[in-house]
């Protein structure tokens, strides 16, 4: 696979996670970044990304909310 194409399909596969993890706890798009940037998510869906990505959304966000409540969040 092209490099760059792995790129785009990680960023748009984080861009989508961010979605669903806003909309799984009512705040917004910028909100859930933001969370997920100060309680390490983003890196958390950066490293496990080829196991993350073959799950459904979900699981994802449920691992996420563990993932940052463990990090300080108090998202739950």
């Amino acid at each position: 696979m092209d490099i760059n194409r792995e790129i785009k399909n990680k960023v748009t596969y984080i861009i989508a996670v961010i979605s669903e993890f806003a909309s799984a706890h009512s705040l917004t798009n910028a909100q859930a970044y933001r969370y997920l940037e100060r309680f390490k998510g983003l890196d958390f869906v950066n490293r496990f990304y080829n196991v993350e990505h073959t799950l459904p959304f979900k699981d994802v966000v449920e691992d996420l909310t563990a993932y940052c409540h463990r990090k300080g969040g108090a998202l739950v």
